[in-house]
């Protein structure tokens, strides 16, 4: 008799996830968030949070959000076109601009919903995507559910880049180009420069994507657009709040008619309740405290120097070297180290934990090459670094 349960598959499917070292499950943390994490009963130093300058435990922030959920209540009860709609959500998308030192922005219940909801209202069937090849999820998912054509260009290759733009762009109605600015699962940059120039060139709508780069990089913490010395240019920056902000949502800034259009036309935020007030508030006191006291970004860059260097030490570049553990190029306080396996990079991370270290390790089909990816915080002493490159030592030597 055939098997009457449609679902059976499914079991298959994780086991076949088991045996190729790719299956994922969640672990509960207790505590603040910070660069000590509580993880069943056990003090790990945390190096695989987003939380780059420590301000999703800061007292101002944590003040911020009880206020106005005091004063508002827990969330925002529906679409903000309809009834969800609070004078705190302007005033957060007031300081965003004024930050960027764009025209405008819009604000999104989270990052995804920012980058699937804008980049369907800006481009359709009509029209042509030109995406880095390792571009976040977001990015991706958008650009299939917009309808438009898809093509990938070379990781960070400006040469490819053009030479879609010469050969598929003269098809099509419009043209999206679309890139992160930090790469979330290596740490480098995005030739934003050339980007913007080729873009020029040729008429194409560019949409670069900060959610890493956000009060991370540029001199007042305004991201990869300031930091390039871009900003003022054409383009529109989307971004996350949950990250060096320290709280949840997304966000898209650019030029007055490109927000009012997605006010519009963006369903990712038409369709869905505001971004509860507690949210808002802690977002907004982020971004006056990473514009007031820019300590917190510069002990970030601190602790990079520092661990970059002696690691370098400890692995050099296999040119020089027979090592299968290399340091991925960063210009972020992302540092990957790869590794030959999914099974080798997942047997490194359990026993850097059992030292007291959390490390994400990463596999495919979320990056190409299996590695240790290593998120430094304002708030890391140097006594932890030092416990991480101990600890690497002595489960990789």
């Amino acid at each position: 008799m055939p098997d009457q349960n449609p679902y059976r598959w499914i079991d298959r499917s994780l086991i076949a996830l088991q045996r190729t070292h790719r299956y994922r499950s969640v672990q509960p943390i207790e505590g603040l968030s910070g660069p000590l994490v509580q993880i069943r009963d056990k003090t790990l130093i945390n190096f695989a949070s987003n939380d780059y300058l420590g301000l999703a435990s800061h007292p101002a922030l944590i003040q911020a959000a009880v206020e106005a959920t005091r004063q508002y209540g827990t969330g925002s009860t529906g679409s903000r076109l309809l009834s969800g709609h609070r004078k705190l959500h302007r005033e957060l998308e007031r300081a965003i601009s004024s930050l960027k030192r764009t025209e405008d922005a819009l604000v999104f219940s989270s990052g995804y919903l920012a980058n699937i909801g804008t980049i369907a209202a800006l481009v359709g069937k009509p029209d042509l995507i030109l995406a880095d090849e390792y571009n976040h999820s977001s990015l991706i998912n958008g650009a299939r559910l917009s309808g438009a054509t898809v093509v990938n260009y070379r990781h960070r290759d400006v040469k490819h880049l053009e030479k879609l733009l010469i050969a598929e762009k003269p098809n099509y109605r419009r043209c999206l180009v679309m890139t992160d600015s930090v790469f979330s699962m290596d740490g480098d940059l995005c030739p934003l420069p050339d980007i913007l120039a080729l873009a020029s060139i040729h008429n194409a709508m560019v949409l670069i994507d900060e959610a890493h780069g956000t009060g991370v990089l540029g001199q007042r913490g305004a991201g990869c657009v300031e930091h390039f010395h871009c900003t003022g240019l054409p383009l529109i920056q989307m971004g996350t709040l949950s990250k060096a902000l320290g709280s949840l949502g997304g966000y898209v800034a650019g030029p007055a008619p490109v927000i009012d259009f997605l006010r519009n036309r963006a369903p990712g935020w038409i369709y869905t309740t505001g971004l509860s007030p507690a949210d808002a508030a802690a977002a907004l006191a982020a971004i006056h405290l990473i514009q007031q006291d820019p300590e917190h970004r510069q002990r970030l860059w601190d602790n990079v120097q520092y661990l970059t260097q002696k690691l370098d030490t400890l692995f050099p570049d296999q040119e020089q070297s027979n090592r299968q553990i290399q340091r991925l190029p960063s210009e972020s306080p992302i540092i990957c180290l790869t590794f030959p396996s999914a099974e080798a990079v997942m047997q490194t991370g359990q026993k850097l934990q059992q030292r007291g270290l959390w490390v994400a390790a990463v596999r495919p089909p979320t990056v190409p090459t299996s590695r240790l990816r290593i998120t430094l915080m304002a708030t890391h002493q140097q006594a932890h670094l030092d416990d991480l490159l101990q600890g690497l030592k002595a489960v990789i030597h």
